[in-house]
């Protein structure tokens, strides 16, 4: 009598190798940090989100990048070129208005970029055109090369200010319930101390709301290059 077959036995179960985490790139841990940075902030970005949300450890992230600030430098590299640069006229003057406006309208579509540029010396390397082309202007128009520095750093404060502060209003704008300070606390009362502020008290919002960036970039570059003209 033939011999029954025997059951076959089941495969054993693979064994799940440990230790060395997956190989990872430079282009994913970067894009993986600039979405970090979109969508949460500097705060949120750290050595070891980025390692975990694309599946390594800290140390093997530090073997594609030295450190934070290097991670930051990468994630903006390339971001100022994503916008195509502007006509530039040949008048030194109205030059320099189209490069800081560009500059203003450029960081404006990208708040995360402020934010990382608010810690001091990083920046994106493909940005620098525009410090160029404004130091350029200036010397053009006789201020010495201090002048033009100067002159750069005023006019990046007004941009670099002026986004800080629409940032920080929509995000109180965000907030339903919040109680509006000023300027409101403002009444009669303070009329004999600060009469001005009183008076525009109730028109205050209306005519910050009309605030235009170029207009108001324009008079600070017209005082800045008179100051060669003054020498």
């Amino acid at each position: 009598m033939p011999k029954a077959p025997e059951a076959s036995e089941p495969a054993p179960e693979k064994k799940r190798k440990r230790g060395r985490p997956s190989r990872i790139d430079l282009d994913t841990i970067v894009a993986v940090a600039r979405r970090i940075l979109q969508e949460e902030g500097v705060a949120a970005l750290s050595m070891r989100r980025v390692a975990k949300e694309v599946g390594t450890t800290p140390m093997a992230l530090y073997h594609h990048v030295r450190d934070k600030d290097e991670l930051l430098m990468l994630t903006l590299a390339g971001t100022a070129d994503s916008v195509p640069r502007p006509e530039l006229p040949d008048d030194p003057r109205e030059r320099m208005l189209a490069v800081s406006v560009h500059m203003h309208g450029t960081l404006a579509r990208m708040p995360w970029v402020v934010e990382v540029l608010s810690l001091g010396d990083l920046t994106d390397k493909g940005a620098l055109w525009m410090v160029e082309e404004i130091i350029d202007c200036c010397l053009a128009r006789g201020l010495t090369q201090a002048q033009a520095v100067a002159a750069y750093r005023t006019i990046w404060h007004c941009v670099y200010g002026d986004l800080v502060f629409r940032q920080a209003m929509a995000r109180r704008a965000e907030e339903p319930d919040r109680k509006r300070h000023f300027p409101d606390l403002l009444d009669d009362a303070d009329a004999e101390e600060l009469p001005h502020m009183t008076a525009l008290a109730g028109r205050w919002l209306e005519l910050t709301a009309a605030f235009d960036m170029p207009t108001q970039l324009a008079a600070v570059i017209d005082g800045l290059l008179r100051a060669g003209e003054r020498d």
